[in-house]
Formats: C-alpha cells, sequence, structure tokens
C-alpha cells in the first residue's frame, strides 16, 4: 500500500509571538504494543561525544529529535503549528515594546520524571548551564543574546535580553532551552553517557544494545493534550539498508531518518508491502561551506568559479535520486525571505565563465582545495556527494580536489571551529523561520567558524530583522542579506531536501510525526487509533 501526504503548509509569515496561557494537558491514550520507530543517527556515546543526550552538548537534527519527546521547554509546538505555545509555561510574552524582556509563568505542579518540583529556579539553572558549558558542538549559540536570567519567584522567570529579538520564543521552543533537574545536572560539565533527566512526555527507561526504551511520563504537565501510546522503543541501525530491512519484516513500525532514494522510489512504488509512505514539506537545506582564510579558497574567484560550475541537476538526480530539489538561496522555498539569489548571480553551470574568472584574478589551473565529508553518518550521502562534485569540477579541468573523509563526530567539531576548507552539511531548522538559515552561521558566535566578517548581515540586517514581530516583514531584509552571500560566498545553496516518513499499515499519525521544526513528536503515533 502507498500514501503520499502534503501535510504541512508552506510558511509564508508567522503571527508575532505573544503567548497566552492554555489549560493543563493530561498523558494517556493508545496504550498497545511498543510503537518502534526506526533510525540511522549515530547517538552513541565516543570519545568525541562523552555526552549525546545533554541538551548543552546536542545540536544535530536526530539528538533533537529525541531530546524534544523527553525533555520539556517553557514553549513547544504542536501538529503543524509553525508560532511556539506554552508547554512548561502557562503563559509567555515580551514585557517591555522593545523585545528585550521576556516574562514567562510556570504551570502549577510541574514535576520531572523522577518526581522532583520543576521551579523557574530550574529554567534559571538551565538556560545558564548551557551558556556556562559553552559547547563547540552545542547549541549556545542560540541563547547568546541573553544578558540574564531571573527567577523572582518559584513560577516565574524573566530573561533579560541584550539586544531586540522578536524570534526568541521560537529559542525557547528548542532543545537547547530544554529544562533540566538542578538536582541531577552539573552547573557546568555536561552530564556523560546515555542518561537523562526531563519532565517531557517520555521519560527514558533504558538504553540498551542499540535500543532506546521510552515510556509515557506520568509526572508530565504540559501543551500535548493526549499521547497516542504509552511506550516507544527507536532502534538505531548502522544502515538505511538494515533499517529497511526490519521494516519490510514488520520489526519496525514507523521510520523517517534516513531513508536512501531507491528505498523511497519502492515504497512509492507500492514494492514493499503493508509499508505506506508520507511526504512532508522539506526544511532540510544541504550547503556547501567555505574557511574563506583557508589559503585554498581565500581568494574568492576561486568560490566564484566553484559556484558557476556547480551542477544542482545532477545532486539532486545521480546523488539524492530526485528526493531533493535545487536549492539557489540561502533560505529554503516554503520560508518567508526565500530568494533565488545564486541563481540570478551565476545562472546555469557554465565552464568558460569559471575558466575567464580564475583567469582574470591571475589563478593558476587547476585549483587544488581539500574536500571533507564524514563518514559514520549514514543518515546523509555524504561519500557519494563528495565524489560527485569532485568529478564535476575536475572534469573541467579547472580544478583538482581532493577528498578527506574523517568520523562524523570529528568532522562536527571541525567545522565548528574553522579546520576544513571546504565541506558540506545538511541543516534543519531550529524554528520555522528565516532567521534559523542565516544566523547560525553568519551571526556573532555562530555555529560554524567561516572566519567570515559579513559586518552588514551582523550588525545591521539581522538586528533590523530580529526588531520585527511580524515576521512577514522581514523578507527584504532576509532577501538583501542572501544577495550579500551570493557574492561574498561563504557558502554555496546546493539542494533541499524532501521529508518522508514510512509506516506500516496499521499505524497512525504519520501525516503529524515531524513538527514545523522537522523535529519528531513521538506521541502523535499510534496502532489503530487517531489523536
Amino acid at each position: 500500500m502507498n500514501r503520499k501526504l502534503l501535510v504541512l503548509p508552506a510558511l509564508l509569515g508567522l503571527a508575532a509571538p505573544v503567548l497566552a496561557g492554555c489549560g493543563d494537558s493530561t498523558g494517556g491514550g493508545g496504550g498497545g504494543d511498543a510503537i518502534v520507530i526506526g533510525s540511522t543517527d549515530p547517538l552513541e556515546v565516543s570519545a568525541d561525544q562523552p555526552s549525546p543526550l545533554d541538551p548543552a552538548t546536542a545540536y544535530d537534527g536526530g539528538t533533537y529529535s529525541f531530546l524534544n519527546n523527553t525533555f520539556q521547554m517553557l514553549l513547544g509546538y504542536t501538529r503543524s503549528s509553525t508560532t511556539p505555545e506554552p508547554d512548561a509555561a502557562k503563559s509567555c510574552t515580551f514585557s517591555d515594546t522593545k523585545s528585550e524582556t521576556y516574562r514567562c509563568t510556570l504551570r502549577d505542579n510541574l514535576k520531572f520524571a523522577n518526581g522532583h518540583a520543576l521551579t523557574s529556579e530550574d529554567v534559571k539553572f538551565s538556560v545558564d548551564r548551557v551558556l556556562k558549558i559553552n559547547s563547540d558542538i552545542g547549541p549556545a549559540s542560540l541563547l547568546v543574546n541573553i544578558d540574564s536570567v531571573e527567577a523572582p519567584d518559584p513560577k516565574t522567570v524573566v530573561f533579560h535580553l541584550k539586544t531586540s529579538d522578536a524570534t526568541f520564543p521560537y529559542k525557547l521552543a528548542t532543545p537547547a532551552a530544554a529544562i533540566v533537574d538542578s538536582e541531577v545536572y552539573s552547573a557546568t560539565e555536561p552530564l556523560k553517557g546515555l542518561k537523562m533527566e526531563g519532565s517531557g512526555p517520555y521519560k527514558l527507561d533504558s538504553w540498551q544494545d542499540g535500543k532506546a526504551v521510552l515510556s509515557a511520563n506520568p509526572n508530565y504537565t504540559g501543551l500535548i493534550g493526549k499521547r497516542n501510546n504509552e511506550k516507544v522503543e527507536v532502534h538505531f541501525f548502522p544502515s538505511a539498508a538494515e533499517m529497511m530491512k526490519a521494516l519490510a519484516a514488520g520489526d519496525v513500525d514507523l521510520v523517517n531518518r534516513t531513508l536512501e532514494s531507491d528505498q523511497i522510489n519502492k515504497i512509492e512504488q507500492g514494492t514493499v508491502e503493508n509499508v505506506k509512505l508520507t511526504e512532508t514539506p522539506g526544511l532540510a537545506a544541504r550547503y556547501m561551506f567555505f574557511n574563506v582564510e583557508d589559503s585554498s579558497v581565500k581568494d574568492k574567484a576561486v568560490r566564484e568559479a566553484i559556484a558557476r560550475l556547480v551542477d544542482r541537476d545532477s545532486l539532486t538526480r545521480d546523488v539524492t535520486g530526485r528526493t531533493a530539489t535545487p536549492l539557489f538561496g540561502a533560505v529554503p522555498t516554503g520560508i518567508t525571505g526565500h530568494t533565488n539569489a545564486y541563481f540570478n548571480a551565476y545562472g546555469e553551470p557554465n565552464r568558460d565563465k569559471a575558466a575567464e574568472v580564475l583567469s582574470d584574478a591571475g589563478i593558476s589551473t587547476p585549483v587544488k582545495f581539500t574536500w571533507t565529508y564524514p563518514t559514520e553518518h549514514p543518515s546523509t550521502p555524504d561519500k557519494e556527494e563528495a565524489e560527485n562534485l569532485k568529478k564535476q569540477l575536475e572534469a573541467t579541468g579547472l580544478f583538482d580536489v581532493s577528498l578527506q573523509p574523517i568520523t562524523w563526530k570529528k568532522f562536527l567539531k571541525g567545522a565548528a571551529t574553522g579546520q576544513f576548507a571546504a565541506y558540506s552539511l545538511s541543516w534543519l531548522p531550529d524554528f520555522p523561520d528565516a532567521e534559523t538559515y542565516i544566523a547560525p552561521f553568519f551571526a556573532d558566535d555562530g555555529f560554524l567558524d567561516l572566519n567570515y566578517k559579513g559586518e552588514t548581515i551582523k550588525n545591521q540586517l539581522l538586528p533590523a530583522t530580529r526588531r520585527s514581530a511580524d515576521r512577514g516583514k522581514t523578507d527584504k531584509d532576509f532577501g538583501q542579506m542572501q544577495e550579500i552571500l551570493s557574492q561574498d560566498l561563504p557558502m554555496i545553496p546546493l539542494y533541499q531536501d524532501k521529508q518522508f516518513v514510512a509506516s506500516r499499515d496499521g499505524i497512525t499519525g504519520a501525516e503529524w510525526f515531524l513538527n514545523s521544526s522537522s523535529s519528531a513528536q513521538f506521541w502523535e503515533i499510534g496502532r489503530g487509533v487517531t489523536g
């Protein structure tokens, strides 16, 4: 059986984030056997990441999906909502006209899964520790605009921001602001191992042999009104092939991260018995990044020549199997502010124009540089993409590309600390707004170190968008940012992934499995029940 649904609306502007309280919600519902979810995300303890489940050190799509279900934030999302709503909070609002002071009142009787009371002091502790730990591979950049946090009473928390930021509520709805138990977590050190203590809709019961077992948290009080199951198991697979085999055999009920293109095509064609496919709008963007101070790509003419040669149609056809579409702007289609700035600047691939750019700059060919890509990360076709790009560039005679494979964790840390000349990275949104595709890379204290100054973006345009509560009115500034990036070329957008959820017949809720930030919502999945 095959079914394809488009379930999230195009994100054409978000409402002003002034939030009112809503009634307390209760758990329950669903019942039955555990829902088994398959994943190829390498979520494990390693020398490079000894604390994979700590919100202070976790900042990748797979981990965020896991944390989204086990930790609670002040704000969260329901189904396809694009505006955060109160979760641990009963209400939140800016208490000034400059969007610099944000006040939240907590719900009554909040508790962690272990029974400890959750108060405003825990919220303050959680946010402060992310900034204190300031992990190279963590999400501190999302919270760096916080000047101070107050907890004047057990149910009130007040955030004082350094500068205006109308998107701050969206940042509080990410796991960067996950509330941890101050009696369990250190204020200055990450919690090592596969351990966690949160107040989300699920609690972690065990993690062994590549399987995480979660059950409904009876202490949860928040935004989620009903869970369509009482137990979830997440099985981690070393490859998409093994995960698909388990899905076809009925050992796994649902998978999202990550199906390969040939598997998607087989399900679409109805050749995988008793498995259906749900498609949701793809908000994951794939970018090529440059360390603009690396000697091999420092000259902008080198980066421009690459921009004039990259064949996105080849990438989406030969690497992604048409499960992605070419992207010509830093902001994906479907998000307010998207433009085709790179196509407007460089058009279709053109070898003659690329050669002219290099010649005019006095650069000898072939230009040599190293392309770094991660191994041990089956969620993206990094090796295939690297080989495709190498073939594209070298076929022109203008480039000589060396490929450097390294482990995923070393890759992530190296990208964050500016160790590579060139590489690509898939980016899932922290929240459904254009800022999340610009600020993590080009704001002060961004997630990546590209040695790119971008003063106009950092000091003028991005701050201007943060002063606007009406996000639909920021498109001009985001358009200008993309024009600047297309000229300075610290990055080149490659393609925009489509998103698919594959599930067994009898499994319901697949169309709601991913929220508007592409994070998983385990509570939506049931066995013959609807939410």
